[in-house]
């Protein structure tokens, strides 16, 4: 697939994986991507997971046409870009190696060889010649792994954005809900810990005239860039994305959820549109984190269990936390048969993050539902949606 003028998309599409990374849900699959610049030079950039690396070599040679290629380029090296970095140093004798000095440490423990009579150092302001074709290379460190660069080709215009902008998903399965959806979980699950190095890339990507970006995941983006960016800017800087709620639940038998419900429906007979509630214990967590970072409001609520929170509400909130949980309005919802605790729990989780509101009025349920809960409620929607 052309992608601009002798640039070739070689990439794999995975329709095994269950969970990607072990621990997201894909239903979609997965998209491993990798770029050929067919220039008076020839730059492979990057390769595929190890399970594709024959499909990946064949899309390779195909796109080679014969040609032989003089460089690999290496913008990530987490191992469903790197694989078959050694395999491809074998079958191409001739060629070069280019990437950042902590990628061939790495290189070094995966493969046992760092390739040092045959590797180009990158750094911020790099350049590879191609001929026709000029690589300009950006540090990216932490988005999301250290050794990450990014690169810029100045004749198509072009950023090859290593794991920025990419998305779950197959390329060849249509996404009904558009892009943003799997990219937002995306980006808070993988990349999402890291804002402000975020920030730092968008800032020097300003400054380049781009006509496609080029993820390693999800499809090449060509249109309306400003759009993608400028979510990217609204993830990266912790601001919500939209007004909602998000309500996350963590109950045993049921009562805290159907308390959970009840605030949802006042929430939407008041006014608010976009309410999402999730069962913690059975729901994909990671939608749970999307919706927390992508709403302004929040509501934790959680049964009591031994003198704490119960365990999936500790793992979400673990979740926001190391991601840098922030700007957000919070309220608790509390159960407890004889010792009510996980409000206290819930809250001792949240007081280090920066810029968060705590409701004034909290919901404190004694087992089950009653006139003095339901009441307490009625308050906090109100408050939720003055």
């Amino acid at each position: 697939m052309e992608i601009a003028k002798d640039i070739r998309y070689i990439g794999v599409n995975d329709h095994e994986v269950d969970l990607f990374e072990g621990q997201y849900v894909v239903p979609n699959g997965m998209s491993y991507n990798s770029y050929v610049i067919l220039g008076e030079k020839v730059a492979v950039m990057d390769t595929a997971d190890a399970h594709f690396g024959d499909e990946w070599m064949a899309n390779l040679e195909a796109a080679l046409a014969g040609r032989t290629p003089d460089y690999l380029v290496v913008h990530h090296m987490e191992p469903d870009h790197s694989a078959n970095i050694a395999r491809f140093m074998e079958k191409y004798p001739a060629a070069q190696v280019a990437a950042s000095a902590k990628a061939f440490a790495m290189m070094k423990n995966f493969f046992g060889d760092d390739f040092a009579a045959r590797r180009v150092t990158l750094a911020e302001g790099s350049e590879l010649n191609l001929g026709n074709h000029t690589l300009k290379f950006i540090a990216a460190p932490m988005v999301h792994w250290p050794e990450v660069v990014m690169s810029y080709d100045t004749a198509t215009k072009t950023v090859f954005s290593a794991d920025a902008f990419g998305k779950f998903g197959a390329l060849d399965v249509e996404d009904e809900d558009g892009w943003a959806c799997e990219a937002r979980r995306y980006y808070m699950g993988i990349v999402g810990k890291y804002g402000v190095q975020v920030q730092g890339v968008l800032v020097k990507l300003a400054g380049l005239e781009i006509e496609r970006i080029c993820p390693l995941h999800g499809p090449v983006l060509t249109e309306n860039l400003s759009y993608y960016i400028d979510l990217y800017k609204t993830w990266s800087s912790y601001e919500p994305e939209d007004r909602g709620v998000t309500i996350a639940v963590a109950s045993i038998y049921g009562h805290t959820m159907e308390a959970a419900k009840l605030l949802a429906e006042r929430l939407k007979a008041k006014g608010c549109e976009k309410v999402s509630v999730f069962d913690l214990a059975r729901d994909d967590m990671a939608e749970a984190v999307e919706d927390a970072f992508r709403y302004d409001r929040l509501v934790l609520a959680s049964s009591t269990y031994n003198a704490d929170m119960f365990p999936c509400m500790k793992a979400f909130l673990h979740a926001l936390t190391e991601r840098n949980f922030q700007k957000r309005t919070v309220a608790f919802m509390e159960n407890g048969s004889w010792a009510p605790m996980s409000g206290k729990a819930m809250r001792a989780m949240i007081e280090g993050c920066k810029n968060v509101i705590v409701c004034e009025n909290a919901v404190k349920i004694n087992s089950a539902l009653a006139e003095d809960s339901r009441a307490q409620i009625e308050a906090l929607a109100g408050e939720l949606t003055a």
